[in-house]
């Protein structure tokens, strides 16, 4: 709405008097009720004035041209404004028409030029998702981007809803990684693909029985909303700890490549101790295997799922290894699992957008998504010795580092002020005790993907000085 001077006598730098521009009136008359149309129309205006739509010095149209728009007589136009003259919302100035000449303190304000706040810069990422990118993109990198997708703008898209399973192209790819990079041998038609982790474990929980679903504590919390979201209980499990009797529930939602967020590998008694133990119960393990690909310690513990298919679900994603905003992952479940998870999504359409699958088809296929892990785990390998130099000597390392983040404990107290340190220097570090349920567990998430080297430096200093 176009706002009138608000002192229309006020003179332009040329000396000639300012011409002021007419505020719509959006009035509603209704033609059919008792109440005379002068009296609505005057109660219309005394509204718009009141809401601040009108403020002091809104210069309103002539009673002509009102009449003309609202399809009512001049005489009826000129009624209401002698009611709200009378009244003293309206003015009339001679030669100049009639203005707005009252209304609440909150108008007045509304009309006065808005001072625009300038908005604060994004924190740059350390926490424990965001992965490296090298900056700038390389040539082949950006080759390899506009090549997938341009061959989906190419391809001739389904007609209606696509598999539910996922396109086919993409799940034949995807167990070829799998088989190749978790040892898990599986066909097509055992991957379905996801938009990500946490879908694929909402999907999972639709084939369960109603019971509660344990969780590592500390651990991933968005896994913890999505069981709470399908309204179960999460019953809290030691993140690094022997396996305790699993009666009564569900599921175990675990990380063992790469506890999240400590760090811990879950050792080969662990898991023949866990896996006996969901058997017995009949309680399904759910893998979410979300970064295995970056251990540059060791090479890549195999998947749980690879030792008892038919216990576990496994659960990857294409997060860590391309980017997050794909949404894109997978999942591999037990068979008797399956026929619930796929009459979900075939009712629901609940699978991710055609054209990902599409475009990621063919980043696998022509070898990028294998091109980005190999640069990523080289840039994590020299990076994590940076941060644990700079860090050992104020805190202490809760497990092994790997992939693209470590795990720092201390107190609270320090954890906290290093984090404020850290975001008034425009870096996002999470605190550990926000992982936690009952753990006790206090002290510094470090993620070093999200920024670059010089980033990387000058927050290392900022939290080293903050710990100080």
């Amino acid at each position: 709405m176009q706002r009138a001077n608000p002192d229309p006598y006020r003179q332009a730098t040329s000396g000639s008097e300012a011409d002021p521009v007419t505020t719509p009136l959006p009035v509603r008359l209704d033609r059919d009720s008792r109440t005379p149309l002068s009296v609505q129309l005057a109660d219309g205006v005394r509204r718009l004035a009141l809401d601040g739509t009108l403020v002091v010095g809104d210069r309103l149209p002539s009673t002509r041209a009102l009449a003309s728009e609202l399809g009512i007589s001049r005489a009826t136009v000129d009624t209401a404004w002698d009611q709200l003259r009378a009244e003293g919302w309206l003015e009339g100035r001679t030669g100049s028409g009639t203005w707005v000449s009252a209304g609440p303190e909150v108008a007045r304000r509304q009309a006065a030029p808005r001072a625009t706040a300038t908005p604060s810069p994004p924190l740059v990422p350390m926490d424990a998702g965001t992965p490296w990118r090298p900056t700038p993109l390389p040539r082949t990198t950006r080759a390899a981007w506009r090549r997938a997708w341009r061959s989906v703008t190419d391809a001739t898209p389904p007609r209606g809803y696509d598999d539910p399973l996922g396109l086919p192209a993409l799940r034949t790819a995807l167990a070829e990684r799998i088989a190749r990079t978790r040892g898990l041998d599986v066909d097509p038609d055992d991957v379905l693909v996801t938009s990500g982790t946490t879908q694929g474990l909402r999907h999972v929980l639709t084939g369960l029985p109603p019971l509660p679903v344990g969780v590592e504590d500390p651990g991933y919390r968005a896994a913890v909303a999505v069981v709470l979201a399908s309204g179960r209980q999460v019953v809290d499990l030691p993140a690094a700890g022997p396996v305790g009797d699993l009666s009564g529930l569900a599921a175990v939602y675990v990380t063992p490549a790469h506890q999240h967020p400590l760090g811990h590998v879950m050792g080969a008694d662990e898991r023949v101790r866990l896996l006996a133990e969901a058997e017995r119960t009949g309680v399904l393990v759910i893998e979410d295997d979300y970064d295995s690909e970056f251990r540059y310690d060791v090479a890549p513990v195999p998947a749980l799922a690879a030792m008892a298919r038919g216990q576990v679900a496994l659960l990857g994603t294409a997060s860590k290894s391309v980017m997050p905003s794909l949404r894109l992952g997978w999942a591999v479940l037990p068979d008797g699992l399956r026929p619930t998870v796929d009459a979900f999504r075939a009712l629901t359409h609940d699978t991710p957008p055609w054209a990902v699958q599409a475009a990621f088809a063919v980043m696998l296929r022509d070898g990028h998504v294998d091109a980005v892990v190999r640069a990523a785990r080289r840039a994590y390998a020299e990076r994590a010795p940076r941060v644990v130099a700079a860090l050992s000597p104020y805190a202490e390392l809760a497990g092994p580092v790997a992939g693209m983040y470590s795990t720092w404990l201390l107190e609270e107290e320090r954890a906290v002020a290093a984090r404020k340190a850290a975001e008034e220097a425009g870096f996002r570090v999470n605190l550990l005790s926000t992982y936690c349920r009952s753990a006790g567990l206090s002290g510094l998430v470090v993620g070093f993907g999200g920024p670059d080297d010089a980033e990387l430096d000058r927050a290392l200093d900022v939290l080293v000085r903050a710990l100080r």
